[in-house]
């Protein structure tokens, strides 16, 4: 499964969180399992100096959280904490995946990989990285039964300027928020449209009237695409 992560926002600012892949089972008891949240972000407990808010617009109460560690809310964890598979960049926003049909097999995408959309930063903090992650669909391989659990991660689909599509005005992915495969074994990929934000990653992306703060989508961008292996 994946967990979005934590944000430079609200009453609990995080800086830095990283998203995270995670291998969701039931315990013997037929309990969930357990990965640490809200409290543990990745393999970092939330106090790690890493995480400290910068401040943002987002925030709540800037004074009150910069430079701070973020406090834990559980006194200890009710369970044992499950270790991610892996990390995502920070604010990448991964959300909806799929595993891909046999049909769906060839080239870089193996039997059993999934997709997963990577819904973009919001602007709340600054970019992840030049070029940023996020705003595209990624590509999950595993490796092979009996061998040692492993993960290759690797951009799948993306605009060609590496951002959301509205910002360099172009036609293009902007925010995939969920991925499925059809009857058809073709992809489905929800895009949510285009949206202007605090502009903390992109400047361009921030929004022009104050009346629209903090996030607002720009109606009829919304997008269905299909993706088929031809």
């Amino acid at each position: 499964m994946t967990e979005n992560g934590e944000d430079e926002r609200g009453a609990r600012p995080t800086n830095n969180a990283p998203d995270r892949l995670q291998l969701a089972q039931l315990n013997p008891d037929g309990t969930p399992d357990y990965h640490g949240w809200p409290d543990r972000f990745g393999f970092l407990d939330s106090t790690q100096a890493v995480f400290n808010p910068v401040g943002g617009p987002g925030d709540d109460d800037p004074a009150a959280a910069v430079g701070k560690p973020v406090k834990p809310i559980l006194a200890f964890p009710p369970q044992p904490i499950t270790a991610p598979l892996a990390l995502e960049p920070a604010d990448v926003a991964i959300v909806g995946l799929d595993f891909v049909p046999d049909s769906f097999v060839h080239g870089p995408v193996k039997r059993g990989a999934a997709l997963a959309g990577r819904e973009g930063d919001f602007g709340f903090s600054k970019g992840n990285g030049t070029p940023e992650e996020g705003h595209d669909i990624q590509l999950i391989n595993f490796s092979r039964p009996g061998e040692p659990l492993q993960l290759q991660l690797q951009r799948f689909a993306h605009n060609t300027t590496f951002e959301q599509a509205f910002v360099d005005g172009i036609r293009g992915i902007n925010r995939p928020v969920d991925l499925k495969f059809g009857p058809d074994e073709c992809a489905y990929l929800v895009d949510y449209g285009a949206v202007r934000d605090f502009g903390q990653s992109d400047p361009a992306s921030r929004f022009k009237v104050a009346a629209d703060a903090p996030l607002v989508q720009i109606p009829g961008t919304g997008v269905i695409w299909k993706i088929c292996r031809e």
